[in-house]
């Protein structure tokens, strides 16, 4: 069996590392002319990470990489909403890590490299379209030497939220869906906060701050700090800033008005993202879910798939689970059946957290809060009950399969 896959993304990228390991061969096809690490942080899930493990990437994870120890949620003022583990400290097998995602997808690229037959991953393949028979899979590509048409067995987009081979599926698809929300995002090296493995997310229902180290500093004092901000700035009727637009330099006088809203009395968030050398603007997207992935031979996967609000720290983790459950029905079935298999294990459970990210995942804690306690509080118990704070956290790990042992 032969499996070409539209784009070296981590999806795509981890697919490929999962058919090599059982003995399935596969070509990446990447639309760009280049690899570059690109990018600010991400989180990857212990389900996710246990993955990446099991293709033998731990020890390079944990060398590029910080082992997330806390997620707090706190009000504007710096007042903890909740606190709970993270990975092995919460009782997983295995870690989250949260990494600069450039670093990440040059892990990945470079596994592949090595493991992969010469050939295996090549750049500057847009794909353009497609032909399927009962035999298997033509798929043309756009390449600078003009179109190529390149034959397998099963063809698999894992394009992109902008993904080539989505459209040519669902040319009636609703397109790409904004509520209105803008992301300012950035990196820096920054002194670390308390033990340097702790992550936060604070705010209210104006603007929220995401914070967490993805990597080691300049110093052991030290870490390279991911953070974002987000806010409400339109009412979402309008369509989302053009495609160009996207990741673009943001506006310090657009951003800093909504860091001084935050009170921390351990950060001064507007010195933080005054010092990071990058400040990425970003619309806060989504699409609705599909009603299928697959057709034949031909399938979806990750943000092509199901692009999702990045709430919950479950964008790339949903895509190596998607991975890996393409690959394990591929080593087991014929090709059609092997895509049908696949789909029906995962739309439904991707297409459920796409809905939960939508009105706020886990951090609709901070909206609620915000709502009943705009001042902050003396007692939390005063505001909300304890067990009505862990059912919004704890229901959405579960929903996303992440829940710790002792929750489930």
């Amino acid at each position: 069996m032969k499996v070409l896959i539209a784009g070296g993304g981590v999806g795509g990228l981890t697919l490929a590392l999962m058919l090599h390991r059982r003995g399935i061969g596969c070509t990446v096809l990447e639309a760009a002319p280049e690899v570059r690490e690109l990018g600010v942080g991400i989180n990857n899930l212990p389900h996710c990470v246990a993955e990446w493990a099991e293709l033998g990437l731990l020890e390079e994870l944990d060398r590029i990489a910080i082992r997330t120890r806390e997620l707090r949620y706190l009000n504007h003022l710096g007042q903890t909403l909740w606190a709970e583990p993270r990975g092995l400290h919460a009782g997983h097998a295995l870690p989250q890590f949260s990494i600069h995602r450039g670093r990440l997808h040059g892990m990945l690229w470079r596994a592949a490299e090595q493991r992969l037959p010469a050939g295996a991953l090549r750049t500057a393949h847009r794909l353009a379209g497609f032909t399927q028979d009962a035999g298997g899979v033509s798929a043309r590509f756009a390449t600078p030497e003009g179109e190529q048409e390149i034959r397998g067995d099963v063809l698999v987009g894992a394009d992109g939220i902008h993904s080539a081979l989505r459209a040519l599926l669902h040319p009636d698809d609703g397109g790409i869906r904004w509520q209105g929300i803008l992301m300012w995002r950035g990196a820096v090296d920054w002194p670390a906060f308390e033990t340097g493995d702790l992550m936060f997310i604070a705010g209210d229902l104006v603007a929220k701050l995401v914070y967490y180290p993805i990597g080691p500093g300049s110093t052991p004092e030290r870490r390279l700090t991911n953070w974002a901000v987000y806010a409400k700035v339109a009412s979402g009727e309008n369509p989302p800033p053009r495609r160009e637009d996207w990741s673009r330099p943001g506006n310090l006088e657009d951003v800093l008005p909504l860091a001084r809203r935050l009170k921390l009395p351990f950060l001064d968030a507007e010195a933080l993202i005054r010092a990071s050398p990058q400040k990425l603007e970003y619309p806060m997207c989504d699409r609705d879910p599909l009603p299928w992935w697959s057709t034949g031979r031909v399938t979806l996967l990750g943000d092509a798939a199901h692009p999702m609000y990045p709430v919950g720290s479950n964008g790339a983790s949903q895509a190596v689970l998607d991975a890996r459950s393409l690959a394990d029905a591929l080593a087991a079935h014929a090709p059609a059946e092997a895509l049908r298999a696949y789909e029906a294990e995962r739309l439904p459970k991707t297409a459920a957290i796409c809905a939960s990210n939508r009105t706020g995942g886990p951090e609709l804690v901070l909206d609620v809060f915000g709502q009943l306690a705009p001042q902050g509080f003396e007692r939390i118990e005063d505001v909300i009950p304890p067990e009505e704070i862990a059912a919004i956290v704890r229901g959405y790990a579960t929903l996303a399969g992440f829940a710790a042992p002792a929750q489930r």
